[in-house]
């Protein structure tokens, strides 16, 4: 399996087309290494052309393409695995329609119990946010950075930061152990997206030690 760990981007809503081609290929090129697909419209053509061609760009750059609540769409694009929300469809039916190599993720929100439950089903990574205040989910549950140290205390699997995460305060949540950062106007919204993620990779490879 591929490695889960550093910069974890989330497509926004607004972005479709060639354009969103452009800029991931750019977040691509500045180091990130999982992309999650989220998209709710309703046309299911476009969905599924949309994610059969991010799945080729992260097969360029050997990054994993998840796809967002949509186990059936992670199937026919041949992506590697899908994030769960708790209003979406349970760990164990995402697995046995998915099997075992696929990549699955579970958002906790700030929910420790859930977190602990995840990992006991098999979850391949837990998400955690908001931790900052964010324009996309304003109304979002707050999961601060002591409860990210205290995730990375007690859970052995990959641990996922979301909610207002930019450049800037990007190295205040790497130092709680996290093992991804997940972005989207933090990456998307930026001037230079393809510098944007080359800063956070950077960020993450000078708390690793890594050149």
């Amino acid at each position: 399996m591929h490695r889960l760990s550093g910069l974890y981007a989330i497509t926004p809503r607004n972005l479709h087309g060639p354009a969103l081609l452009e800029q991931v290929e750019a977040l691509l090129r500045g180091g990130c290494r999982i992309l999650q697909y989220r998209d709710k419209s309703q046309d299911r053509e476009q969905r599924l052309n949309q994610a059969r061609d991010l799945g080729t760009l992260c097969r360029k750059y050997q990054a994993l393409l998840i796809i967002n609540d949509d186990t059936d769409l992670c199937q026919a694009s041949g992506a590697q695995g899908v994030h769960l929300g708790e209003d979406d469809m349970s760990l164990e039916q995402a697995r046995a329609l998915l099997g075992p190599e696929a990549v699955i993720g579970i958002s906790c929100y700030n929910d420790m119990e859930r977190a602990h439950q995840a990992s006991a089903q098999g979850a391949d990574y837990v998400a955690f946010g908001a931790v900052f205040p964010s324009s996309t989910k304003p109304l979002a549950r707050r999961a601060g950075l002591e409860l990210l140290r205290q995730a990375r205390k007690e859970l052995s699997l990959p641990l996922v930061a979301i909610g207002g995460i930019t450049p800037e305060n990007a190295p205040s949540v790497i130092e709680t152990g996290v093992d991804m950062l997940a972005m989207i106007q933090g990456l998307f919204a930026q001037p230079d997206p393809e510098k944007a993620a080359r800063r956070i990779d950077q960020t993450f490879k000078a708390f690793r030690g890594n050149p």
